[in-house]
């Protein structure tokens, strides 16, 4: 007597259905491996990219500057703050038209009460001391007054001049009764020099050559005087 399964058993899979078990089983586990590698590379460069926008701040505060570079504190971009640099409150020096002299608290003066008329500014040297009425009148509008005394070199009176002349808004001429050999006027704003060749006659022309603390933006700095008024 024979007895046949009820059931059929199942049949052991062929060598063909395992190679192509085996091969999708590749294929997915390298499909996995690829997608980690992507995805941790753009963790990487997210995190790198992320660092060096850090960095970039970091070096922008350091400087004192903002991202774009430009800096906001007194002394602007051009060679940072001036060394004994004097300022005066600029909502305190008149601005009135006067006959006759006015009495400055500082001299050269900075501001204050002036002549109608201004000198002339263009790059302009005078061999003659000013009227301070005059002169005043110039740095209203953007000016900056390079004056001197006997005791500045020959060498250095030369120098400046040739500077000066070169300058639009910068004006010259000798003025006895200041303390220091060599001196630079701005609106509001003074710094006595060493010489010529300091530093700092590059840093005040660049920031007070029509520079923020002009009460008259815009005006000219010509048209007006050409001699010394007798």
């Amino acid at each position: 007597m024979s007895f046949a399964p009820r059931y059929p058993q199942p049949q052991a899979p062929g060598p063909s259905a395992r190679s192509t078990r085996n091969r999708a089983v590749a294929i997915g586990l390298s499909a996995a491996v690829v997608a980690g590698l992507v995805a941790f590379g753009s963790y990487l460069l997210l995190e790198n990219s992320e660092a060096n926008e850090k960095s970039d701040s970091s070096s922008a505060a350091q400087d004192g500057k903002h991202p774009g570079g430009h800096d906001d504190a007194e002394g602007g971009t051009e060679g940072g703050a001036i060394e004994g640099l004097k300022s005066w409150d600029a909502t305190k020096l008149g601005r009135n038209h006067v006959a006759g002299s006015v009495d400055y608290p500082m001299k050269p003066p900075v501001g204050g009460d002036h002549n109608q008329s201004w000198m002339n500014c263009d790059g302009d040297v005078y061999e003659k001391a000013l009227p301070d009425v005059n002169a005043v009148h110039s740095l209203e509008h953007g000016a900056v007054w390079v004056t001197y005394n006997g005791k500045a070199a020959d060498a250095d009176v030369a120098e400046l001049a040739g500077r000066v002349e070169k300058t639009p808004f910068t004006l010259m001429s000798p003025y006895a009764g200041q303390e220091g050999a060599i001196m630079l006027s701005a609106w509001g704003k003074q710094v006595t020099v060493d010489s010529a060749d300091d530093k700092r006659v590059d840093q005040f022309f660049a920031q007070y050559v029509q520079g923020a603390q002009t009460p008259e933006p815009g005006a000219p700095c010509t048209d007006g005087l050409v001699t010394v008024p007798q």
